[in-house]
């Protein structure tokens, strides 16, 4: 069974899951692309053969459309998953699930009217081996429970048209939510601090940030959200237990020895650091939606996310950053 997958976003990450879909995975082909720069679309859709939309709607009508992966700019998110979950299609949402909490809420509210989980969210870190393996380590109980959790998000520089606030709502989104995956519980507490601004920052831009968050058992989680380091993409993390820590390698495939010392390569990107998960992530997707079923993240680890990120952008938009509490529904049956 082949399922026919309707993209809507033919964008740079819309362009990337064509080619994962199409060259590297088994099971999906992508029979319609909607964009609104029909431009767009069509680069992406002729050479496959597929239909070309201008607007999510018109696709996910489309009878010949079995599921529908979506990577459009986040604040448009919502009205697609809506209107895929009211067509019954499992739907692939790129993070985040939506920007507004109500946004996140209607989605959640979608799917319980339609009586089953048909959303998952794009969170790739999820399918990653050394996160996974950290999970794993936590569970097994050998070292005892979790106390702190480090994290650094480093990319070597962002557009020009990215903002402080994405730094929040975009970048750090992934940290949220992995360590959530990562504990097993919700963050209830969050505050975001401001050190010394670097200078390669555009000049509307405060970088880096630090987000600091409490989880419901008191576990301490920082990142350092740092996206003008010039020289790479770099994602760390550190599971601090009571009698070991475990943290993410570099990924490197190889080390360099000689009269300059020792050196690896370094990511440059989320494409090359994250290329294996992002193929587990929707080649699961794919074998999930052939069985009827509901995988990964769900909607609502994407509200819970979202959840987080308002209180800190209520603390980022306080002068002293101020910690915030995170304010959340109580979870519903179908997602117990």
């Amino acid at each position: 069974m082949t399922i026919r997958i309707g993209l809507i976003g033919a964008g740079g990450m819309g362009r990337a899951h064509v080619d994962r879909i199409e060259n590297e995975l088994a099971g999906g082909k992508v029979v319609a692309v909607a964009d609104a720069n029909l431009d767009s679309a069509r680069a992406a859709a002729e050479p496959l053969g597929a239909t070309v939309y201008r607007t999510g709607d018109e696709l996910i009508a489309d009878p010949d459309v079995d599921a529908v992966l979506i990577a459009t700019f986040g604040k448009v998110h919502a009205p697609d998953v809506i209107a895929a979950v009211r067509a019954g299609k499992y739907v692939l949402c790129e993070k985040p699930l939506a920007t507004t909490k109500e946004d996140a809420q209607a989605i959640l509210e979608a799917e319980q009217e339609a009586g089953k989980k048909l959303v998952t969210v794009g969170y790739m870190r999820r399918f990653d081996k050394g996160y996974r393996q950290m999970r794993e380590a936590l569970v097994a109980g050998e070292h005892g429970y979790a106390t702190l959790v480090h994290c650094r998000h480093r990319n070597p520089t962002v557009p020009e048209n990215y903002t402080t606030r994405n730094m929040v709502d975009d970048t750090a989104s992934h940290e949220i939510d992995i360590c959530r995956y990562l504990l097993g519980e919700e963050i209830t507490r969050v505050r975001v601090e401001r050190p010394r601004a670097t200078s390669n920052r555009f000049a509307h831009l405060e970088d880096p940030l630090v987000l600091v968050a409490y989880t419901e058992s008191g576990v301490r989680i920082d990142d350092e959200i740092n996206v003008n380091l010039t020289w790479g993409y770099s994602i760390e993390c550190e599971l601090v237990m009571e009698t070991g820590t475990i943290r993410l390698s570099d990924q490197e495939q190889t080390v360099i020895r000689d009269s300059a010392g020792n050196r690896n390569a370094i990511c440059a990107s989320h494409i090359d650091r994250f290329h294996d998960a992002f193929n587990a992530e929707v080649q699961q997707w794919i074998r999930a939606v052939e069985r009827d079923e509901h995988t990964g993240s769900s909607a609502w680890d994407g509200y819970a996310a979202v959840c987080v990120v308002e209180a800190a952008l209520a603390s980022l938009d306080e002068a002293k950053g101020l910690e915030r509490d995170v304010q959340m529904i109580e979870k519903p049956a179908l997602y117990a």
